[in-house]
């Protein structure tokens, strides 16, 4: 708990090592030490050792560092070609979709069908992204989007496909990318240093962007010339590359030193950890905003296309490929605006970007005008979604990145799916210039908001693990379940310093609730006002181990500055018990035992 109370070594508290000979007075158990030898230091769980090729990255341009890994590298290469047979399959879906129905709301659900099932299992898969081995994850979703995309060839090719079964390929495709993102998004910290990551993101979004300004164009010229089969056939083919690349990956792991976390209760503490997160927050909300607003140029994009008398699938392509286009420039321009401005001021420009961008597809009918008002849109979707993107990983320690990045994507396709929908529907009733237009004043709605909720600026706090506590060497021998385990750290503060011991207070609970602990409470002895204590609960030993492995180095910051108030001579006394329910005359031994730190 809590180290020292300030720098100190309270079990659970404030990383900095336990001290040995902390113990309880035992009752009788059955099992073995827990996982780690007791008294030795233990390295977080699902920690990815640095990459061993960081001094050749590092020699590179800022921009261009993460190449210099040469796993980065082959995945980066290998998702290019993964990421140009998406989009010709994107095309021939939304296309195709034109074909077999009139329906502006079933256009419009092809996009909704893509990015409902990111909403759906975002968080699901963060969770197992974070439990498990990410690479594992990575190659079953992409074997399940490379057969889901054969049966969707085949079927196409039979001429066997109805509006609602090409929503549900699409949806079935849609589930499989929910899977890969969050481990691959999370893998970006596994694959470069951190100084490198913010050039990471933007590098996939290059890379992404790089294939949208040539694969949509091809998609409509394939689509064109061989039909909507043959777009399918490509994307199916696109991921053998991936998943060579995938294959021949030995990500270095650090060894696992306690059990893998139950499902339920990882995805409990992602959702628990981006709740007491306020810059999280403020990241999906604004994301949710954006994707719900955003979304209405691309999933009404074929109508627009359509309307033009000599609209097709090659004009459908072509305007995609303007996209593209907008969205290189955005990713190059990215770390020039970054460092001009801060990340509130990019946020905003993105948004009016888009609704320029909505409102000229709304407002005006010339195909050139259509062609111009997809670059700022393009590029404006990079800056938004790269700079959430980095905000979310540079603001969460490694150990739960996975699950933040993907209740991101939960929100933020969460947005874009229902976006999707509702301005379908719009489109349908009122017409497609009436729903592009109020989709652009809602995205200078958006742009307003960030008057209220800030876009966070992000790397000012380190969330490196602080990788210095030992498993306290106990007198009683504890199942990794054995629980509950309650936590109290006694300390001694004069009453000029209890303002700011309070202020400290209310820090150190966010940090005990966010990694884990219950019924957090701070107590004041009536009779020796000077004495505080501090108390909480935690289900497990397992998951007090995993308490203090998430300890990061600015959580630290908190434990050495109330160490700091503590008058005593030594350090503040701990308490570590479990708690024991069967009580009968035959019991004579104590149910808690106290040990102060030498």
């Amino acid at each position: 708990m809590a180290r020292r109370a300030a720098g100190g070594t309270a079990a659970g508290a404030d990383c900095g090592p336990e001290p040995p000979g902390l113990g309880l007075v035992p009752f009788r158990t059955v099992a073995p030490p827990g996982p780690a030898a007791r008294g030795r230091p233990v390295t977080p769980p699902s920690q990815t050792l640095p990459p061993d090729d960081t001094a050749r990255a590092s020699a590179r341009p800022g921009a261009l560092a993460p190449l210099g890994y040469r796993d980065f590298r082959l995945l980066w290469g290998a998702t290019l070609v993964s990421n140009f047979g998406g989009l010709v399959q994107a095309v021939g879906a939304a296309w195709l979709m034109t074909q077999l129905t009139d329906s502006a709301t079933l256009i419009a659900l092809v996009q909704a069908s893509n990015t409902l099932p990111v909403m759906l299992l975002a968080i699901a898969s963060g969770a197992l992204a974070d439990i498990f081995n990410r690479r594992s994850l990575l190659m079953a979703a992409l074997v399940f989007m490379s057969v889901v995309s054969v049966a969707l060839a085949v079927v196409a090719w039979t001429g066997g496909l109805t509006p609602w079964l090409l929503l549900g390929f699409t949806f079935l495709l849609g589930a499989g990318q929910a899977v890969y993102n969050p481990p691959w998004q999370a893998s970006m910290g596994d694959l470069v240093a951190r100084k490198d990551l913010p050039a990471a993101v933007s590098l996939n979004s290059v890379g992404f962007n790089l294939m949208r300004s040539v694969g949509p164009a091809a998609g409509g010229l394939i689509v064109a010339t061989l039909g909507a089969a043959a777009a399918f056939a490509v994307n199916a083919l696109s991921y053998l590359p991936l998943l060579g690349a995938m294959a021949r990956w030995r990500p270095r792991l650090a060894p696992r030193v306690t059990t893998p976390e139950p499902f339920m209760a990882a995805m409990g503490a992602g959702l628990r950890y981006v709740a007491l997160s306020p810059n999280l927050m403020r990241v999906m909300l604004r994301g949710a905003l954006f994707g719900f607003a955003a979304i209405a140029v691309l999933a009404l994009l074929p109508l627009v296309a359509k309307s033009h008398p000599e609209g097709g699938s090659l004009l459908f392509g072509g305007l995609l490929g303007c996209y593209g286009i907008g969205a290189i420039a955005g990713a190059l321009l990215n770390p020039r605006l970054r460092a001009r401005l801060d990340n509130e001021h990019v946020t905003r420009m993105a948004f009016l970007g888009f609704a320029l961008a909505a409102l000229a597809l709304g407002q005006t009918e010339s195909v050139w005008l259509h062609a111009l008002a997809m670059l700022p849109a393009g590029a404006s979707w990079v800056l938004a979604l790269s700079l959430f993107n980095v905000t979310v990983q540079l603001s969460t320690p490694r150990w739960v990145v996975a699950r933040a990045l993907a209740l991101y994507q939960t929100a933020t396709f969460g947005g874009m799916a229902t976006g999707a929908w509702i301005w379908g529907t719009v489109a349908g009733a009122q017409g497609l210039e009436t729903a592009l237009t109020l989709a652009g004043l809602v995205l200078i709605a958006g742009a307003g908001i960030g008057i209220w909720l800030r876009a966070p600026e992000f790397g000012a706090v380190d969330l490196d693990p602080v990788n210095r506590f030992r498993e306290p060497a106990l007198r009683l021998d504890l199942r990794g379940r054995s629980g509950p385990i309650m936590v109290m750290v006694d300390y001694l503060v004069d009453q000029d310093d209890v303002p700011e011991f309070l202020r400290l207070m209310r820090l150190r609970r966010n940090i005990r609730r966010r990694d884990g602990a219950r019924n957090w409470a701070l107590l004041r002895d009536l009779e020796h006002p000077d004495q505080w204590s501090e108390s909480y609960h935690i289900a497990t030993w397992e998951e007090y181990v995993r308490h203090n492995l998430r300890r990061t180095k600015t959580d630290a910051e908190v434990a050495v500055a109330l160490r700091a108030l503590h008058r005593g001579e030594a350090d503040p006394l701990v308490h570590r018990m479990i708690e024991r329910h069967n009580v009968g005359p035959q019991d004579d031994v104590p149910l808690m035992g106290k040990i102060e730190i030498p």
